[in-house]
């Protein structure tokens, strides 16, 4: 490799449009149509409601795993006590950990289906109006 030639792609300017952005880095441009969405009310109460939910959700799950983690470090005795024959309690509460990482899915997928899907219908026709 020469002198001249770099490695890599080439550097891009600041200066110069990035696909998908409106304007530069250094000038940015609003644009009206999505002024419009993020000013609309019905956008902010799904992007709110959608947002306290899917942590509300995370929070339940961080919960449950952390508290597994956290019985696994700290009271391992208690997860060893076998339970229903040859299987440990800590074999169970892991499935619960699994399931219900899955049961969490499928209740947000039930609210987007419904509550999301619907504002997102009427954020559309208040958009086309």
């Amino acid at each position: 490799m020469s002198a001249t030639q770099s490695a890599g792609p080439p550097a891009t300017s600041h200066a110069q449009p990035l696909p998908g952005v409106v304007g530069t880095l250094d000038n940015p441009v609003s644009d009206p149509r999505l002024d419009r969405v993020s000013q609309n009310p019905i956008f902010r109460t799904l992007v709110r409601e959608r947002n306290q939910y899917a942590w509300t959700l995370t929070g339940l799950m961080l919960l449950v795993y952390f508290g597994f983690i956290g019985l696994i470090a700290f009271d391992k005795a208690l997860l060893a006590t076998k339970v229903g024959g040859t299987a440990s309690l800590g074999f169970y509460m892991g499935m619960f950990v699994i399931v219900f990482a899955f049961v969490l899915t499928g209740i947000y997928v039930a609210r987007a289906n419904t509550r999301f899907d619907r504002l997102s219908a009427e954020l559309t026709r208040s958009l086309a109006k």
